[in-house]
């Protein structure tokens, strides 16, 4: 009779090293990607209110109105407050945050205000408005600070048809 030899296989160990030294450099790098690629929010109010609760007449409502002709401030009591033309290509985003600033010194409570965006503005120029009737780069002992103007922005669509004011004393800035 033949006897067989059995051999006996031994398991192998696993060699996790090449492993360990992946996750080692991998946990990392996407830590740090993490806080590369964080997402910034604006936060937005759409205009509208309650069923049944009607606004107080007495109350500024202020919208900017954002067309390719240029930008128009203006409020509910009194119409157009400035208005201001694109020069060189260019909308006036200084002059608007001039005019709102001496509206600000006038009613400091006031937070809310109305972006009224035609249908032919690019993406970029709304986001520059928007940051622009929020706050304001202020100097406060020796450091830049951003000073709040009206950081309650509501969007609103402008009509297709809508023209920039050009009455008299709306572009010299008599209303503001």
């Amino acid at each position: 009779m033949r006897r067989r030899h059995r051999k006996f296989a031994s398991s192998p160990d696993l060699d996790i090293t090449p492993f360990m030294n992946l996750m080692i450099v991998l946990v990392p790098v996407l830590l740090l990607g993490m806080v590369f690629s964080q997402v910034r929010m604006i936060e937005l109010n759409f205009p509208g209110g309650d069923s049944g609760q009607a606004p107080a007449p007495e109350q500024l409502k202020l919208v900017v109105t954002l067309i390719p002709a240029g930008m128009e401030v203006s409020d509910s009591n009194r119409g157009v407050i400035r208005a201001l033309p694109v020069t060189g290509g260019q909308q006036d985003f200084s002059g608007l945050r001039d005019v709102l600033q001496r509206i600000k010194r006038r009613v400091p409570e006031k937070t809310d205000i109305v972006l009224e965006v035609g249908p032919d503005i690019d993406y970029q120029t709304l986001v520059t408005a928007m940051d622009t009737v929020r706050s304001y780069p202020a100097v406060v002992a020796a450091s830049v600070v951003e000073g709040e103007l009206f950081p309650d922005v509501a969007l609103m669509d402008a009509p297709e048809d809508r023209q920039l004011a050009g009455r008299k004393g709306v572009d010299d800035g008599e209303g503001a």
